[in-house]
């Protein structure tokens, strides 16, 4: 069955696409178009409270049944438990990818956010201290994330749904005003991921 993926072209609309693709699994787009607020129709609270997206639906749910799931991290967890794909078995093999996924749901996204939030702004002295405050902790996030990479090919040992989260907000890099020349290793991390054929089709999916 087709799972609905409720989205528009964001970062966090990346991260499931992606995954969909990279899991084989078949899904159509229902655009959220958030411009225009489409995320406040009762329609679309029904399956994500908290007026965000993304958020799926899938007919096809635990024991035959229709679930709805919102919040990225919860939608990468879910369908790596319904697939059995990019996500463990094993618990100590699951906890790297609980973190670095956590890693970029607290941080790597929500400070990139203010950088795209902080340089829309007209009002200089506003823009100023915005993206002075916002771009020192975005660099130092990939930083984290370089040193991790240095290491490893992928930040949780085999290709996990921590990737997908993470590669979602990467993707933006040149709006961050991030140069990947600087940081190596998420550079080669960020380049392999983007040559598979499976995260090509994810970001090329029509999302709006």
């Amino acid at each position: 069955m087709t799972i609905e993926l409720h989205t528009w072209n964001t970062p966090n609309g990346r991260k499931i696409s992606v995954a969909l693709e990279e899991m084989g699994l078949p899904y159509k787009v229902v655009p959220v178009n958030i411009g225009k607020g489409e995320q406040m129709a009762p329609s679309f609270l029904a399956i994500s409270p908290n007026n965000k997206i993304p958020a799926i639906v899938d007919p096809d749910g635990p024991g035959g049944k229709r679930v709805s799931v919102f919040e990225s991290g919860a939608i990468l967890l879910y369908l790596g438990e319904k697939t059995g794909k990019f996500l463990p078995v094993p618990l100590a093999e699951r906890i790297p990818v609980y973190e670095w996924l956590m890693w970029q749901m607290g941080g790597f996204g929500p400070m990139p956010g203010q950088v795209h939030h902080f340089i829309a702004l007209e009002n200089e002295q506003d823009r100023a201290y915005g993206l002075k405050r916002y771009m020192t902790e975005t660099v130092r996030l990939y930083g984290v994330l370089d040193r991790r990479l240095a290491n490893h090919d992928f930040v949780a040992g085999p290709l996990s749904v921590a990737d997908f989260a993470i590669l979602g907000w990467a993707w933006r890099h040149p709006r961050h005003k991030v140069d990947l020349a600087d940081f190596p290793s998420v550079k080669r991390w960020y380049d392999a991921l983007m040559a598979r054929p499976g995260v090509k089709r994810g970001m090329e999916a029509k999302l709006d």
